[in-house]
C-alpha cells in the first residue's frame, strides 16, 4: 500500500503549500468589513487586472460568488436567468438563486461540449408578456464540470455575449476553473471573459488555495456585490490571511495547470488499456477524466470503495461512471500508482476477494458538485 493517499476526488482537496502558510502568517491585515484590510485590497486589485475588469471582490465560496452575481443582475424578484440544465449553478448550488433570490431558472440543454445551442438560447429569451418572468441574465460555465471539464471557446463566449447585449441582458460566467480553460485554449484569461459582465473565479480548485473565490466586474457591479456579500453573511474581518494564500496560489500554481492537464490525459490513456473500462482520452481537455466500468458486476460505488482500501480516493460521477480530478499535488508516480490500483481493484471485485466497508473519506458520495 502507498505511504501517501492519492486523492483524485477533486481539485478542492489540496493542502496549503508551505509558501501559502508562510504568506498567511505574515499577512498585513485589518478589518475588511470596514474596508481596511490592505492585503485584501491588493489581491482584489490584482485579480481585477488579471481578469480585465474594473473591480473584484473576495467571497468565501464559489456558490456564494455565483449567487451574489445572479442577484446583482436579477435585482427584481421574478427575474429569469437562462442557464444550462447540467450547470453547476442549476444542479449543485442548492437552488439558491430561487430560494434566496426569487430568480426563475430557464434551463437550456447542455451539449456534450458544455455549450448550449445558440438558437436555443435565443429561443429561451422571453418576449414581454404578463404571463412570463422577465429574462435578465444568461449564465455560462467554463470549464464545464459535468461534461468533463470542457472548455468554452472565446468565439462561442463572444457570440453569447453579443446575444445578451443585443437583447439588453447581462452575461455571467461561472469561471470556477476559468484558468484551466485559458491554459488549455491558449487564450489569455482576460480575453476569454471579455464579453462577460461578471465572472466568478474559484481559488480553491485548480489554483489550490485553501479557501475562497473572487467575483469580478464593473465597479458598480462590485459595489452592489459587496452589499449582498454582507447580507449573505460573507463579510469577513481579517480576510487578508486568506487573500495572502490565494495570491500565492495564483502566482505559483498557474504555471502548473498545463502539467495537470497532461497528467489527466495520461490517466485516460492508461485507463483505456484496462479491458473493463471505457474512456475517451480525446475528450480530456483539462484536469478531469470521466470513465465507465462496463462489467455489470462492478458499480462505481464498489470500485471507489476498493480503491480507497488501496489509498486512492475517487468519487462516482453517477450510477455508471467515475470521475478522477488531477491537481498540482498529484505526481506522475501517483498517476502510475492509481492506474495500477484500478487494475488491482477490478481484479479483486471480479474474484470476490475483497470486503466492502464504509467509506470514511467521502469517496463514494455521488453528489460531487465540488
Amino acid at each position: 500500500m502507498a505511504s501517501k493517499v492519492v486523492d483524485l476526488r477533486s481539485d478542492t482537496v489540496t493542502k496549503p503549500s508551505e509558501a501559502m502558510r508562510a504568506a498567511m502568517a505574515a499577512a498585513d491585515v485589518d478589518d475588511d468589513v470596514l474596508g481596511a484590510d490592505p492585503t485584501a485590497h491588493r489581491f482584489e486589485a490584482e485579480m481585477a487586472a488579471v481578469m480585465g475588469k474594473e473591480a473584484a471582490l473576495f467571497v468565501p465560496s464559489g456558490t456564494m460568488g455565483n449567487l451574489i452575481s445572479v442577484l446583482v443582475h436579477c435585482d427584481v424578484r421574478g427575474s429569469e436567468a437562462i442557464l444550462g440544465d447540467n450547470s453547476h449553478i442549476h444542479v449543485y448550488e442548492n437552488g439558491g438563486i430561487s430560494t434566496i433570490g426569487g430568480v426563475h431558472p430557464r434551463t437550456v440543454k447542455n451539449n456534450p461540449d458544455g455549450t448550449m445551442d445558440i438558437d436555443k438560447i435565443v429561443a429561451a429569451i422571453r418576449h414581454p408578456d404578463l404571463h412570463y418572468p422577465t429574462t435578465r441574465l444568461i449564465c455560462l460555465e467554463n470549464t464545464h464540470g459535468n461534461t468533463g471539464g470542457k472548455c468554452l471557446s472565446v468565439e462561442y463566449t463572444d457570440k453569447v455575449g453579443e446575444i445578451a447585449k443585443s437583447h439588453g441582458l447581462k452575461l455571467h460566467i461561472d469561471g470556477a476553473r476559468i484558468f484551466n480553460a485559458s491554459v488549455a485554449l491558449g487564450v489569455p484569461v482576460d480575453r476569454l471573459v471579455k464579453a462577460a459582465d461578471s465572472v466568478s473565479v474559484c481559488l480553491s480548485k485548480g489554483l489550490g488555495a485553501p479557501v475562497g473565490s473572487v467575483i469580478v466586474g464593473s465597479k458598480a457591479f462590485i459595489d452592489k456585490a459587496r452589499i449582498l456579500r454582507k447580507t449573505l453573511g460573507g463579510g469577513m474581518r481579517q480576510v487578508g490571511v486568506l487573500c495572502a494564500a490565494a495570491h500565492v496560489a495564483v502566482r505559483d500554481t498557474m504555471g502548473k495547470l498545463a502539467d495537470d492537464h497532461r497528467k489527466a490525459k495520461a490517466l485516460a490513456v492508461g485507463l483505456k488499456k484496462i479491458e473493463q473500462i471505457t474512456v475517451d482520452p480525446a475528450s480530456v481537455e483539462t484536469n478531469m477524466v470521466f470513465f465507465e466500468v462496463m462489467d455489470p458486476r462492478i458499480s462505481p460505488d464498489k470500485l471507489c470503495q476498493v480503491l480507497e482500501q488501496h489509498n486512492v480516493l475517487a468519487m462516482p460521477a453517477n450510477s455508471k461512471s467515475i470521475r478522477f480530478v488531477v491537481h498540482y499535488q498529484i505526481s506522475d508516480a501517483d498517476v502510475r500508482y492509481a492506474l495500477a490500483c484500478v487494475q488491482k481493484a477490478i481484479k479483486e471485485l471480479l474474484e470476490g476477494s475483497t470486503e466492502l466497508g464504509h467509506s470514511i473519506n467521502g469517496a463514494t458520495k455521488s453528489s460531487y458538485g465540488h
